[in-house]
């Protein structure tokens, strides 16, 4: 009998190492599980941003005005990007809709979806997503034609004027805390954008950061080759022409 125990004994505590040698094994495969887990989701995430940036570095269109300093220029289509990429995007209102009369600001105030202001209501409209009070305050400084009418001064929202008065904009350094160009020309992206953000608020302050957040420093040094290239193919007068016109 006792023979008979001892060896029960035996049994059970070959069976308790093997059931423990399992446990571990069991153990060790879903931790690295979890760990292939979270591995392939960041990387998805990356994967998901790459070709976002692919595409929308792809789809940004051309300004429509046709001279301005290439680093400010280039500037605008970086903002443009993470604003309103796509195509007809001077016509974009908030939302994703569009409108077909530009003679001036659309002033449709859509109901904002998402979690920041949610339940209140947005102006922005065109390719810089410009709130109603926004465009009249700064087109009244940089507008280059303003309209007379029985109803006051309007100032036409058309895709030249859009640009113009972004350009003028962000080119006056009495209207930020630094002067943009210099940044730019020092290659301090980053300071700039940021320095940006509180107008446009998804250059990466983190208050409404969106997927092409991240690649904006990279998407705006691809657009500064493009317009560099650009004005190097043109002769000295009329690079001069391009660039002081504004």
């Amino acid at each position: 009998m006792f023979f008979y125990r001892s060896k029960q004994k035996h049994n059970k505590e070959g069976e308790d190492k093997v059931y423990s040698r399992k446990q571990k094994i069991w153990d060790i495969a879903s931790i690295l599980s979890l760990f292939a887990l979270l591995w392939f989701l960041q990387n998805a995430q990356n994967v998901i941003r790459h070709v976002n940036y692919l595409k929308v570095s792809e789809d940004v269109p051309p300004l429509a005005m046709s001279n301005g300093d290439p680093y400010i220029r280039a500037l605008m289509r970086t903002i443009s990007a993470s604003e309103s990429s796509g195509k007809n995007s001077y016509a974009l209102l908030y939302g994703g809709d569009h409108v077909h009369d530009l003679s001036q600001h659309p002033n449709q105030c859509i109901p904002i979806k998402t979690n920041v202001n949610k339940g209140k209501c947005s102006t922005a409209s065109g390719r810089y997503q410009f709130l109603t009070s926004t465009w009249m305050e700064k087109a009244s400084k940089y507008h280059p034609n303003p309209s007379e009418t029985p109803n006051g001064i309007t100032y036409s929202f058309e895709p030249e004027y859009q640009d113009i008065v972004v350009y003028r904009w962000l080119k006056d350094h009495h209207q930020w805390n630094v002067d943009i160009l210099t940044l730019l020309k020092k290659d301090r992206v980053e300071d700039a954008l940021i320095e940006l953000s509180g107008v446009w608020t998804s250059l990466g302050s983190g208050m409404e950061d969106n997927l092409m957040t991240p690649f904006l420093p990279k998407l705006y040094r691809k657009f500064l080759a493009e317009e560099l290239a650009s004005t190097s193919k043109m002769s000295g007068s009329q690079m001069i022409n391009k660039i002081e016109s504004f």
